[in-house]
């Protein structure tokens, strides 16, 4: 019983900093992502329902970075917590080592990690495909109808329309000049009016514009006499005109064009995706050095010997002056023709080079993305023995010093992940090696602080590594005190 209420007491103080310092991190990167593509959302009168079902879609993304984060900040204020108000030493001197009082939350990040797999394996790569194409869908539409007093404005197209004065309240346009494109024919059809009245089709299909006292000119092209061009002028009391809107409305994108991305795929997928990338790199290389020896044994075949019938290949293999055996002009062939057949296939090589290093490099992506799918939940665990050792190490709750202490830790992790991935993908470093580098660096300090919390070690008191150092000298003085005398 007293054992149930110590676990309930430790996951409770647990919880409570983890869903805080989450949704603080989740908050920062959102944010992050809205001012980064602030200039695609703005003007393109987006639904506030496309706008929250992205940012869902976006938060979903964030997690495999706010969640190790959280974690680490969440186990150093709890030990921190338990530490500095006195409730670890009260625990350890019950007879509780700090193995037992971890318990707890150590089954809780092995159970996180174990969702964070499966999270990143069968979760994020639909939310990567939505957002991926919702995103792209915003970026690519037109901004929303904005007509501008004294501004030709050509938004709508086949249109270039200008107005000197608009009443927003009521929508009306006034002194207007329609150029009418559709025809591609030039500035043949202009529509010229004093007001007009502009609302949108219930459909948000086309925009209506109903015309009072106006003008319309229009330049008849004739198909005999390109030249002659008659005049065909009109004047109306009332004419209404509509345009199509049709290319400002959202129009969302089949996903199945964006699924083949590797951050679209789970474990399976990216593997079954990278066996064939790397099959077809072989049969490539196998093709190119095929075509490179047809070459020149097309080359070869084509000049023969004008005494035995010999191929130029055989020829150069019985004897070193082989060339002899033929004129001053078929030499000059030879040569030209031998020239021609190394810079065809210097050129055949070289673009086959450049197109083989980018098949690499996305094998090189894929079997990143693969790594990533193992990294995340290892990453949770060994942030976790970092931060609840060193929480009962430091001995500070709250979100001051935890906050700054898991800041550098992280920052160490993120910058030691980006440069590892990025080394992995250019092909510098094996994809293995990129991807569990920052986790290969913190694990061993995460066993030092471990051992180190374990046996009460008092690792950040300078005390602890100031009073050898006075002993010593006080040593020295004392043994120099005795030999004097």
């Amino acid at each position: 019983m007293r054992l149930k209420k110590i676990t309930l007491l430790i996951l409770k103080s647990y919880l409570g900093p983890f869903i805080l310092t989450f949704a603080i991190v989740m908050f920062i990167l959102l944010m992050q992502f809205v001012w980064k593509y602030i200039d695609d959302f703005v003007g393109k009168g987006l639904d506030w329902f496309i706008i929250m079902e992205l940012m869902f879609y976006v938060a979903i993304t964030m997690v495999p970075m706010a969640l190790p984060l959280a974690i680490l900040l969440a186990s150093i204020m709890t030990f921190g917590n338990l530490a500095e108000h006195y409730e670890l030493t009260a625990l350890k001197t019950a007879g509780m080592s700090l193995q037992r009082i971890m318990k707890p939350l150590t089954y809780t990040s092995f159970l996180m990690a174990i969702g964070a797999f499966l999270f990143a394996n069968y979760v994020l790569p639909i939310a990567n495909l939505k957002m991926g194409t919702l995103l792209y869908d915003i970026t690519h539409q037109k901004p929303s109808l904005d007509i501008k007093e004294g501004v030709f404005y050509n938004g709508i197209q086949g249109y270039t329309i200008k107005i000197s004065k608009k009443d927003k309240k009521k929508n009306i346009l006034y002194n207007i000049i329609i150029y009418d494109h559709t025809q591609r024919q030039g500035n043949n059809k202009v529509i010229l009016a004093k007001e007009g009245l502009m609302k949108i089709s219930d459909d948000e299909n086309y925009l209506i514009i109903t015309l009072k006292d106006g003008h319309s000119y229009e330049e008849i092209i004739s198909q005999n006499n390109k030249d002659y061009k008659p005049l065909n002028r009109s004047s109306f009391k009332e004419e209404t005109i509509m345009l199509d809107m049709s290319d400002f409305k959202l129009i969302r994108s089949d996903e199945s064009l964006f699924k083949d991305n590797y951050q679209m795929l789970n474990l399976w997928q990216l593997s079954s995706e990278i066996d064939t990338l790397i099959k077809d790199s072989k049969e490539r290389k196998v093709a190119i050095n095929e075509q490179v020896i047809r070459n020149y044994n097309l080359f070869s075949d084509t000049l023969k010997s004008n005494h035995s019938g010999d191929s130029l290949i055989a020829l150069m293999t019985k004897s070193k002056n082989w060339m002899d055996v033929y004129t001053p002009d078929e030499k000059k062939r030879i040569y030209d023709g031998a020239l021609n057949i190394a810079r065809t296939n210097q050129s055949y090589t070289s673009i086959n080079a450049m197109s083989l290093k980018n098949e690499m490099t996305s094998v090189n992506r894929y079997k990143v993305e693969w790594h990533k799918k193992l990294t995340l939940p290892f990453a949770c665990i060994v942030l976790y023995f970092i931060g609840a050792p060193l929480g009962a190490i430091i001995r500070k709750g709250g979100i001051g010093m935890p906050a700054v202490v898991s800041v550098c830790f992280f920052l160490i992790f993120h910058v030691l992940s980006i440069s590892g991935e990025k080394s992995a993908k250019e092909g510098v470093w094996e994809a293995w090696q990129g991807t569990w580098l920052a986790s290969a660096v913190l694990l061993p300090i995460g066993i030092f602080l471990t051992y180190k919390a374990t046996h009460d070690s008092a690792l950040f008191d300078i005390d602890a590594y100031t009073t050898p150092i006075k002993k010593l000298f006080s040593r020295q003085k004392n043994d120099s005190s005795a030999s004097l005398q």
